[in-house]
């Protein structure tokens, strides 16, 4: 009869060559676990680089669509022109301003990374009725990356409002005429 012993909490427990051969994993066990959390990263990693591209443009598009509002809101609130202007001439990826006739920042917007970014040639002037000085203007979103990513435009009409189209046809941006 095997020797049993009282452990911690009154139970007694068996000590013999069964009870240390059920604990734990044999080496065989842990390399075909390994080999399975392989493959599933091997097969999941792919779509999850799309996945972050994406977000990243989407994000990239929320920033664009709320400084882009934010802006038409102060020239009206102001009764003022309100300018949005690149921080870097022209290349909007590199960030961009709101600023008041006077140049003060309202709000200032970081680079973004991993997001290619496509706007007017110069600064954007909201009126103070919250009308575009110039014509329709459209902000085009891609991930520089990947071409099987959606691209997404961010288009201002005459009367200064924005709206977020996808281009579901490539990175053309063609979806935003």
């Amino acid at each position: 009869m095997p020797m049993t012993f009282a452990n911690r909490s009154g139970l007694e427990s068996r000590r013999g060559p069964r009870a240390a051969a059920s604990r734990g994993f044999t080496l065989t066990e842990l390399m075909i676990a390994v080999a399975v959390l392989g493959v599933l990263t091997a097969v999941g990693l792919p779509s999850m680089t799309n996945f972050v591209r994406e977000q990243r443009v989407k994000t990239a598009t929320s920033d664009v669509f709320a400084s882009l509002i934010y802006a038409r809101s102060e020239a009206i609130k102001r009764a003022a022109d309100v300018i949005v202007v690149p921080n870097n001439t022209a290349a909007w990826a590199a960030g961009w301003k709101v600023t008041d006739a006077g140049g003060a920042s309202l709000r200032v917007q970081d680079a973004i990374g991993g997001v290619t970014v496509t706007g007017p040639a110069a600064s954007l002037t909201f009126r103070r009725d919250g009308r575009l000085a110039t014509g329709v203007t459209n902000f085009v979103l891609t991930s520089p990356d990947n071409s099987a990513i959606t691209a997404r435009c961010v288009r201002l009409d005459p009367s200064g409002r924005a709206n977020i189209k996808v281009d579901s046809n490539g990175n053309s941006g063609d979806g935003c005429q």
